[in-house]
């Protein structure tokens, strides 16, 4: 085993809960260690979700931004141009942000998602990540990795689900799902 030190490329992916806490997670472990954490949110933007305070009170090193308007169409229905519209620009900024080198951590949260809907191009991803500041950190989220990225990746977890309170009838809870 070497000591290398390089900037990864981490993918949590799955059909289970925690794919993004994970990457939360693992972000507030970089900014407690001093670095400049920069999270994109693809697809969410029509909720407020309790991180987007807590990111808040770290001034400018965590940034969170809502890059979409919150859930897509997809599955026998026309994704909406405007969303696809809104994936395009939120890709434009990543790639700018993982180019920059002002950020030590980059996370793409659901970009997974984009991918699948044939919102995004994963050539064009995986382009930027062979690419990218050889110390800068991305960490891409959401179900159904593209194989290209997958095999791009570092380290991927996919997360499955065991059991989900949801199944017994109880809703998303403050704190635990938002």
């Amino acid at each position: 085993m070497t000591d290398t030190r390089r900037g990864l490329i981490l993918i949590n992916t799955g059909p289970g809960k925690g794919k993004t806490t994970a990457a939360l997670g693992t972000a507030l472990r970089a900014v407690g260690n001093g670095m400049r954490v920069l999270v994109l949110q693809f697809l969410k933007g029509s909720w407020h979700y309790g991180e987007l305070d807590a990111v808040a009170t770290f001034g400018q090193n965590f940034q969170m931004k809502q890059m979409g308007r919150g859930f897509v169409k997809v599955g026998g229905a026309e994704t909406d141009p405007e969303d696809i519209r809104l994936v395009e620009a939120a890709w434009v900024e990543a790639r700018e942000a993982i180019e920059s080198g002002e950020w030590e951590m980059v996370v793409l949260d659901e970009i997974n998602y984009a991918i699948s809907y044939g919102m995004l191009d994963p050539a064009q991803v995986a382009e930027a990540l062979r690419n990218k500041p050889e110390m800068v950190h991305v960490i891409l989220t959401g179900r159904n990795a593209h194989p290209l990225l997958v095999e791009l990746a570092d380290t991927v977890t996919e997360m499955r689900e065991v059991k989900h309170a949801y199944q017994k009838g109880i809703l998303a809870q403050r704190g635990i799902e938002y």
